[in-house]
């Protein structure tokens, strides 16, 4: 670190008391992504609870509670809001203390350069590095476009948050910076692979077939990704490629194992392209100071132009339901909420574009209510209030233990047959039926 530098720091370090004080009632503000967490702040900003009124509150999924919500149980003071829910979110959500922002994750840079101003943004950073830059770390996204829009930028630091290199727009130079805290230093939270179930493992044998050499991932988190990650690592694949929304443990892993190199990309060839990272440890340990790997904003990376320069793309994605007519729901079970749209659409509609790709949407075939009863997801239409996170003209595959149908260039009748074929045995003849109430076919058409 230069002597100028040095002396920028010292100068611009302020307390986190006096980075709760820039707020003012009526003040929209950011909390960073993921789990960049404003933790000193957040407690700081939580003590001025009583002075505060109309504080637009804005995040990128919370990954825990804040404080200032804690200090305002009945949303006088703060109002929460996220761009893409997580279980946090949702919670807070039905409790009546957080909104949802809807959005398609790519365009999330573009609606707040062209519609949204911050008062102040508080970033969680890693370390100065020698040449005067706090890194981003963990989550890209949309914090490059916050900070062009924002009055007041203050930057928390946390020595746990991983150097993660670029890409672009991967870090902030101290000259941009209005303040600096030194935060609480707590470890980043760790959000550990869930365990695939039996479900899980059947549909994941059905996404190996599909997958090539030269093939570019996008996986997200759970235990479905988790099971296709193991099952690609075990497999002789070659000459992986990575282009993905969320990068995640298993990753690392296949990485390791030697299916991962990059070699038959297109662009950002030979690196694990990605907008943001969440697991454990080990990819954090992973990503650190890592030229394998790629952070970039969001718009560069869910861009389905971007996405679809890369051949043989595969993007695996979960859903709630589908129904009859192809359309897909991923973010809501009726009207209950249960996360956002993220880059679903993003990477459906990117992986259509790319050179032999496929884009799959997945689900289980069925879910047992809270009555234990057995509840076909493949449904006659979606439930009323649900919300249609990929249109059925933009669906390509559909996927649940029972097989994989592709759907594009389908009619209506050729798409509900096979949608049908994969529902649960149990469910399919009353599927039929319904789609024959609902003159989805002719009769010279339907399914015998």
């Amino acid at each position: 670190m230069g002597d100028i530098e040095k002396w920028e720091y010292e100068k611009k370090k302020i307390t986190a008391e006096e980075a709760a004080n820039l707020v003012k009632s009526g003040d929209r503000v950011f909390y960073g992504e993921f789990v960049l967490f404003p933790e000193a702040i957040d407690e700081a900003l939580s003590k001025r609870v009583d002075e505060l009124r109309n504080v637009d509150v804005r995040s990128v999924c919370y990954m825990r509670v804040p404080k200032i919500v804690e200090a305002d149980r009945d949303q006088k003071h703060f109002i929460l809001n996220d761009f893409h829910f997580g279980t946090i979110s949702r919670r807070l959500y039905d409790q009546h203390l957080c909104n949802y922002i809807p959005i398609t994750y790519h365009q999330g840079p573009r609606v707040i350069r062209k519609y949204l101003d911050f008062d102040a943004a508080f970033l969680t950073v890693g370390p100065m590095d020698p040449r005067g830059y706090f890194n981003y770390g963990l989550a890209n996204s949309v914090t490059s476009a916050v900070v062009t829009k924002a009055k007041k930028i203050v930057v928390e630091v946390n020595e746990h948050v991983p150097y993660c290199l670029g890409g672009n727009q991967e870090s902030i130079h101290i000259s941009r910076v209005d303040h600096i805290v030194e935060g609480k230093n707590l470890p980043l939270p760790q959000i550990p692979a869930l365990e695939p179930t039996d479900i899980d493992k059947q549909i994941a044998k059905h996404l190996l077939e599909q997958i090539e050499d030269g093939a570019c991932l996008q996986l997200g988190i759970g235990g479905l990704p988790n099971v296709v990650g193991k099952m690609i690592a075990e497999s002789d694949l070659k000459d992986l490629g990575v282009h993905t929304e969320m990068l995640v443990d298993s990753y690392v892993d296949l990485y390791h194992a030697g299916r991962v190199t990059g070699a038959r990309k297109n662009i950002d060839k030979y690196k694990m392209s990605y907008t943001f990272a969440m697991g454990t440890n080990k990819l954090y340990d992973f990503l650190h100071h890592n030229p394998t790997c790629a952070s970039y904003p969001v718009n560069y990376i869910n861009d389905p132009r971007i996405i679809a320069l890369n051949d043989k793309v595969v993007a695996v994605n979960n859903a709630i339901a589908v129904d009859l007519f192809s359309q897909v729901c991923s973010e809501s079970a009726g009207i209950a909420h249960k996360s956002g749209t993220g880059g679903q659409l993003d990477f459906i509609f990117g992986a259509f574009g790319s050179h032999g790709g496929k884009g799959f949407i997945c689900l289980s075939s069925t879910y047992n209510d809270k009555g234990g009863n057995l509840v076909s997801r493949i449904v006659p239409t979606l439930p009323q209030g649900s919300i249609v996170t990929v249109p059925r003209s933009i669906v390509q595959y559909v996927v649940t233990e029972y097989g994989a149908v592709q759907l594009k260039g389908k009619s209506t009748w050729e798409r509900a047959e096979a949608l049908i074929s994969i529902a649960h045995p149990d469910f399919r003849d009353e599927l039929i039926k319904k789609a024959d109430e609902m003159n989805i076919w002719t009769n010279t058409n339907k399914i015998e």
